[in-house]
């Protein structure tokens, strides 16, 4: 089966250029050039992955990326003529998973495209995961803390995979950005921080008495919880 791509961007001829490239890849790519559109098409039909342009017609791609959070976790790449490392962050912040600055080279949509969709169906050796108030479900790709849902993005969940199974080793920012092998990054950049942060607050985990993720300042991150028995 074709995995499905939807682009939300008010480009028409970006929108072409980019369902006859995917095409080509065995991808099936819907479009909308109205938030609402896009919207309204993951509600009823929801994609595997979206790309999402941040200037868009009556409200902008940040905003649209909060409303896609409430429905679901699905993959987000985000788009944007600005490409300075603020958007990026907010971008992250908000739930994107992918942060891609224009103009783009199309090959380079489809290797992220393809990097985020094999890491989502990768093969997991096990079916959960518990430690204290945390449950993981392999098999669902889905996160509880004390039997409520997490609500984990995509690249949220895959940072946290990492981390466990890696437990009681001390992972520095490098290791954990070659693992993710996906995201832009720069030098210094603050956006592995930044999807930490976000992580921790929505596993209830206080940096300064971590139950799960402990900072090795200078250094990166150990993830201390234990498994349960």
């Amino acid at each position: 089966m074709k995995e499905k791509i939807l682009i939300i961007d008010d480009d028409e001829k970006l929108n072409s250029l980019l369902t006859d490239y995917l095409a080509r890849f065995d991808f099936s790519v819907t479009t909308a050039t109205h938030p609402d559109d896009g919207l309204r098409h993951i509600k009823n039909s929801p994609p595997d992955l979206v790309v999402l342009d941040v200037m868009l017609p009556d409200r902008d791609g940040f905003d649209v990326c909060k409303e896609i959070r409430k429905i679901g976790s699905l993959p987000i790449i985000m788009l944007t003529a600005r490409g300075e490392v603020t958007d990026r962050v907010v971008g992250l912040e908000l739930g994107a998973d992918d942060y891609m600055p224009k103009p783009f080279e199309p090959r380079e949509l489809v290797a992220r495209i393809q990097s985020i969709l094999r890491r989502s169906s990768a093969t997991v050796k096990r079916d959960c995961f518990r430690s204290g108030g945390l449950e993981i479900d392999f098999n669902k790709c889905s996160v509880s803390i004390d039997g409520k849902p997490a609500e984990l993005t995509h690249m949220e969940y895959e940072i946290l995979v990492i981390f466990v199974n890696n437990r009681g080793i001390l992972l520095e920012r490098d290791k954990i950005l070659d693992d993710i092998n996906g995201l832009d990054w720069e030098p210094y950049n603050r956006s592995i921080d930044v999807l930490i942060s976000r992580l921790r607050q929505k596993l209830g985990d206080n940096p300064k008495d971590p139950k799960y993720l402990k900072t090795v300042w200078g250094f990166g991150y150990i993830f201390i919880g234990e498994e349960d028995a």
